[in-house]
């Protein structure tokens, strides 16, 4: 038993938070970060109408679409690619001292974005450096939060800390897209505004309150090759994914790019590398000893999974929202945004249901049930997606929405916690680290997956839609033509960014030119709605099949995880609450080969 875990909270400074034990301080301060870090995510997604009006510059116009794509992908992929090395160096440095160092430069990031100065590409430009700048920030939170939560708090409580720290990162995303849509409506710069109160609050509440509870290990080495490689991998594969998204040379997407295919190709043999790399050090990054401990790795696959299944579930639904619903609903162009975020609200409310309860409960009864049936319920709401109508009743789309963010809370919690307490106290931040990369590199990866799909099935129908739709609102049939066979991305991307797709793919001068009932049926609510209500369906069903299946997949892959595993060290950290586990006989100096005790709890 920890004699200090109940004992008032002493900081760097001297300072004393009285009766308030330290496992709750670690939670606010953690919480506070992932929804900081989540909320700022997201929130761009809503605004980048506003981002982009305000510094005066097209997204949709040939040469700018980089500017889109960076805005929208770069903080995922430096955050997906800093995350395993951050979380090893805060096992060598400390956790609470790089936590904090996170919040710090996530504090500088947002101050930088609030004053942006000039504009056009030159502001785009520093937009995206700031948001790096971020995304660092994020990725020593991200990768360090649940490592701080596990030292600070017993096995038989973790999960529903776990819970609420994951509640708190749901929630700064869905807040993120209707606060987001608010503040656009005010001023582009408010919505960098909102996160600065938040990060310098919280980087002064972590330097205060927060104090390091690990063993750190000393005289260890940073395996500077394997970083290295690994950083080179997985942001060459990410940034090759990306771009191939753009369209090339005649084919609606840039899969046949010799950029892209040198990017994934070249990321594939790095990658390759790292693993024999961290084979043959004598102290990796990435330590695959961690994977012959059956719970860490069925958590982690059933994880990236999930990830993957539900990652571009937001943005497709965003663009089905904004590019379809509303606008047949009466809704204008401008509007969407900020509304396609309120309809959104039912998964975030899934997942508040569920959340808490799933941890809470996963304390005593563990994982596997819960995790489990997460997936087989999240599974459900997708394949509903796939049968309603793409003009749809929304109190079905509420209840679908419900029904996946329900299923969504069931998992998410009990499966991290499950995969923190299977691993060594020392390994904690690098393993949180590995669980982290995991789910945003799966994330990143599902954005372009599910975009690519929708993207294959609108090429293959939609140029004959739009074609005749055009051709008899009175559209000369050589520009209706040119329209019909642009890259079926533009569209895509004006509907999720709130404009009108036929605004921006028709020449201005054959908008002028045609007869005002005719332009105003063109330009109205229901005209491109209507047209891509078909070739859109086509694509999200084939999208929405595949995430049945890697849900399903995910928990086989969770209920094959086995009975319960809790490893903790012989000494209680502090801030635990004083609350004795289950300590293993160390006997060995790899994970694999030290023993664990086993509750029969999971059945």
């Amino acid at each position: 038993m920890n004699p200090e875990a109940n004992t008032p909270v002493k900081t760097s400074l001297g300072y004393r938070l009285a009766h308030i034990p330290y496992k709750w301080i670690a939670l606010s301060n953690t919480t506070l970060g992932v929804f900081m870090a989540s909320l700022d995510g997201s929130i761009v997604l809503i605004s980048l109408p506003a981002i982009f009006h305000g510094i005066g510059i097209n997204p949709l116009a040939p040469g700018e679409t980089d500017y889109l794509l960076w805005t929208l992908m770069g903080y995922l992929v430096v955050t997906a690619t800093l995350l395993v090395a951050f979380g090893r160096i805060s096992d060598m440095f400390g956790r609470v001292r790089l936590y904090n160092l996170g919040f710090a430069i996530f504090a500088v990031g947002s101050i930088l974005l609030y004053t942006v100065t000039g504009t056009g590409n030159q502001a785009a430009l520093q937009i995206i450096i700031f948001r790096l700048v971020q995304a660092v920030g994020g990725a020593f939170l991200f990768s360090n939060s649940t490592a701080i939560l596990t030292d600070a708090f017993p096995p038989n409580q973790r999960g529903t800390a776990m819970g609420i720290n994951q509640i708190a990162a749901l929630a700064g995303q869905f807040i993120g897209l209707v606060l987001g849509g608010l503040l656009a409506a005010i001023n582009w710069r408010a919505v960098f505004l909102v996160s600065v109160p938040f990060s310098v609050g919280g980087t002064i509440w972590a330097y205060l309150a927060l104090r390091e509870t690990a063993t750190i290990r000393k005289h260890q080495k940073l395996d500077i090759p394997g970083n290295i490689l690994f950083a080179v991998g997985l942001t060459a594969i990410l940034v090759g994914m990306t771009y191939g998204l753009q369209p090339y040379g005649s084919s609606s997407m840039g899969w046949s790019s010799p950029f892209v295919l040198a990017c994934l190709g070249g990321g594939l043999a790095s990658l390759l590398v790292f693993f024999w790399v961290e084979q043959h050090v004598k102290q990796p990054m990435f330590h695959l000893e961690l994977f012959k401990i059956r719970m860490f790795s069925a958590g982690n696959l059933a994880g990236f999974l999930a990830s993957l299944a539900r990652g571009g579930l937001n943005f497709m639904l965003i663009i089905w929202l904004q590019g379809i619903w509303l606008p047949l609903h009466g809704y204008s162009f401008a509007d969407t945004p900020l509304w396609a975020g309120i309809y959104m609200l039912p998964l975030t409310g899934g997942f508040l249901l569920m959340g808490p309860l799933s941890g809470h409960l996963s304390d005593r009864y563990g994982a596997r049930f819960f995790s489990t049936m997460g997936m087989v319920v999240s599974a459900a709401g997708f394949l509903g997606l796939i049968f309603l109508p793409i003009n749809f009743n929304y109190v079905v789309m509420a209840f679908l929405l419900l029904l996946i963010g329900m299923g969504m809370g069931m998992f998410a919690a009990p499966n991290t916690t499950a995969i923190m307490n299977s691993v060594p106290p020392e390994h904690r931040g690098a393993s949180s680290g590995m669980r982290a990369t995991f789910q945003n590199a799966a994330n990143t990866l599902s954005i372009t997956l599910i975009f690519t799909i929708v993207t294959v099935g609108l090429a293959s129908r939609l140029p004959t839609t739009l074609y005749h739709g055009l051709s008899q609102a009175g559209v000369p049939a050589a520009d209706a033509s040119k329209v019909a066979h642009l890259p079926p991305t533009g569209a895509l991307f004006a509907t999720f960014l709130g404009y009108n797709p036929m605004a921006t793919l028709l020449p201005k001068q054959v908008l002028t030119a045609m007869p005002a009932a005719n332009r105003a049926e063109i330009l109205g609510k229901t005209f491109f709605p209507n047209l891509i209500s078909g070739p859109f369906k086509s694509g999200l069903a084939g999208a929405f099949s595949i995430s049945v299946a890697l849900l399903l997949i995910a928990g086989l892959a969770s209920l094959m995880r086995g009975k319960r595993v809790i490893f903790s060290p012989e000494e209680e950290p502090a801030g635990s609450g004083g609350q004795q586990a289950a300590s293993p006989v160390w006997e060995a100096s790899t994970p694999s080969q030290r023993r664990h005790r086993v509750r029969d709890t999971d059945r």
